[in-house]
């Protein structure tokens, strides 16, 4: 574990990558008493808001990182740097907050928690909603109902203007099935515990303004060791709807477990991305006129924390991990599952037919 700062008690942090994720992450260093940023990089000028214009910026990573010899680096870069920067940043001696996804390949993946468990880094990978009351509740809820479960999770937006932009950057390498898909892949495994075991997907490019070998719209189905099945869609761009662009359901023989959204909602909202509203938990037992013999409970999840709160979550729990010497290594595991299960879907989609997972 590396010393706090001497001078202030704090650990110093270089944050790499000023977007969206960046940005808030940024704020949740600035803010939170454990933390004391040593410098801000980004490949272009960054749009900070006004308590980030006080650090030091650069556009170069590695330069950097040689220069403040952070305790701590994190990590909002585009996927295609994840891996070689938070192996930089590790073998240097830092620890690591990393974006997700953790890398582009299965391979890269698994160099970076190998190099996590060779220099005995902490490693902390940005699954926002690990860190969220109501998914941790909706999760505790569907694994009380029992498997085998059917997951029915989608997340498109309608994105115009510089989201679209965004999203026309992250395609370059990334499409948005892999994206997005972790997230919720990794909902589905924390749920079932079972082993994937085969992966189909289809995508279908949408757009003029990406890449020919490129999709912007995507679903595929996986298959789990228990019985379960799971379905994911992710689409990005002006032409995607607003209809139904946010369902989360999870459905087992003793009833299912479902995000109702705020019918006010929009698929462009950052925040509507986390907030839940209500989770809607219906129970399947009938009586023996074949009549449910229980309403369906709705659980209210007023008060729940905004987009920056989860990320101010996230940095405190990579606080904890780093001072109290929290075990990672199921969190690396789910890591590099969740990305192989969606980079598989990836696959069928550019190979046309179903993936075995070995």
């Amino acid at each position: 574990m590396r010393s706090e700062n001497s001078s202030t008690g704090k650990l110093r942090v270089l944050v790499a990558g000023l977007g969206n994720m960046g940005r808030s992450h940024a704020l949740a260093y600035h803010h939170l008493p454990g933390f004391d940023i040593c410098g801000l990089v980004n490949r272009s000028p960054p749009t900070l808001p006004t308590e980030l214009e006080q650090y030091p910026q650069d556009i170069n990573f590695y330069e950097s990182l040689a220069r403040y010899e952070p305790d701590v680096v994190s990590i909002n870069t585009y996927s295609d740097t994840h891996a070689e920067y938070a192996i930089a940043a590790m073998r240097q001696g830092a620890d690591v907050f990393l974006e997700k996804p953790i890398a582009t390949t299965v391979a890269d993946a698994k160099r970076v928690v190998a190099t996590a468990e060779e220099t005995g880094r902490k490693l902390v990978i940005g699954y926002i909603l690990r860190h969220h009351p109501s998914w941790i509740r909706l999760i505790s809820e569907a694994r009380k109902l029992g498997s085998p479960f059917v997951f029915r999770l989608n997340l498109n937006q309608q994105s115009v203007g510089p989201t679209w932009a965004t999203h026309k950057q992250l395609m370059q390498t990334t499409p948005p099935i892999v994206d997005c898909g972790v997230h919720y892949v990794d909902v589905m495994c924390q749920i079932t515990d079972a082993k994937p075991t085969r992966v189909s997907g289809m995508g279908l490019r949408l757009s003029n303004d990406i890449a020919s070998d490129m999709y912007n719209y995507g679903h595929f189905q996986v298959w789990f060791d228990d019985g379960s099945l799971g379905w994911y869609e992710a689409g990005w761009g002006p032409m995607m709807s607003e209809t139904a662009f946010f369902v989360k359901d999870i459905i087992s023989p003793n009833g299912c477990v479902s995000i109702v959204l705020d019918e006010t909602a929009k698929s462009d909202d950052i925040d509507s991305h986390t907030k839940t509203s209500t989770i809607r938990l219906h129970h399947a037992s009938t009586d023996n006129d074949g009549y449910f013999t229980k309403d369906d409970t709705l659980l209210s999840m007023q008060d729940e924390p905004d987009h920056q709160a989860l990320c101010d979550s996230e940095q405190h729990y990579l606080y904890q991990a780093i001072t109290q010497n929290i075990d990672l290594a199921r969190h690396w595991r789910d890591a590099v599952s969740s990305l192989e299960i969606c980079l598989a879907a990836d696959e069928s989609v550019r190979q046309q037919r179903m993936i075995e997972l070995l």
